[in-house]
């Protein structure tokens, strides 16, 4: 569905709608970002100009549609009476459950005070129902009540109104769109800045590029199939992470290039 609003930005709370960065002043090397345990990340992939214009604009531009993404979960949630994080553990226990609440929160992003409350209050308005793990009885889960499946359906597509502008793009450029937005992910994932994604590019049954010159390079050895760019997933329940060594070369080989030796080094 096509989500469309007539509450201009201006009308959304300062704690919805934060000013933009001042992108200038970024510099990710003398803010002290290092590799962290484990990590494979090349050096050369760490280090980029920090006063490059284009980098520069990529920023403002991601940074203008997390803004436009942040109003209209406010915009979705409010008249549920929800927050936007409340809104969203709904649509990740509809996605997946049952889920313990440290999983929740490790999806998010947040901390496990914050999700605890924001359950706290979904409990209360019947929206969610905390429950015994079935593999583990002392471990408490979470299941979304009948009333919480039809708030989360109504409230699912709050993205959608981003779909029409992606719609409006060739296939091609949604599959370099979204072979970006992996690479982006994917180092923010080895710095520690982002929730862990169970991507393609991370998971032990993706052979990259074993099919030069087709439409479909890849393949799954999951489900044993070749795929392409356009068809990348960022979040699959299939996913297997890869160990260190077969991740550093899968990465080489969906970029192009030959691992590093200090990507295959033993943390």
């Amino acid at each position: 569905m096509l989500y469309t609003s007539r509450t201009p930005l201006s009308s959304v709370p300062p704690s919805a709608a934060p000013p933009l960065p001042d992108f200038c002043s970024l510099n990710f090397r003398r803010r002290g970002l290092t590799q962290g345990e484990g990590a494979i990340i090349s050096e050369s992939e760490m280090s980029a100009p920090p006063h490059d214009h284009s980098a520069q604009q990529v920023l403002t531009g991601l940074a203008k549609i997390g803004l436009a993404l942040k109003v209209h979960a406010w915009q979705t949630s409010g008249p549920q009476g929800l927050t936007p994080t409340q809104g969203q553990i709904l649509t990740l226990l509809q996605a997946r459950a049952p889920r313990a609440l440290n999983e929740v929160a490790s999806e998010l992003g947040v901390g496990a005070a914050t999700v605890s409350e924001a359950v706290t209050t979904l409990v209360r308005k019947r929206l969610v129902q905390k429950t015994r793990a079935p593999h583990d009885r002392r471990q408490l889960v979470l299941l979304l009540t009948a009333r919480g499946r039809r708030v989360a359906t109504r409230i699912a597509g709050w993205p959608d109104f981003l779909l029409h502008a992606i719609h409006l793009l060739s296939g091609e450029e949604r599959g370099v769109l979204l072979r970006t937005l992996v690479k982006i992910i994917r180092t923010l994932q080895e710095r520690r800045q982002i929730p862990v994604a169970r991507m393609c590019v991370t998971c032990r049954f993706f052979r990259p590029n074993v099919y030069p010159g087709s439409e479909r390079p890849h393949h799954c050895a999951f489900v044993d199939a070749p795929f392409g760019d356009h068809e990348l997933r960022l979040e699959c329940r299939d996913h297997q992470p890869a160990d260190l060594p077969a991740a550093a070369a899968q990465w080489a080989a969906f970029c192009g290039r030959s691992p590093p030796e200090s990507d295959l080094a033993p943390s």
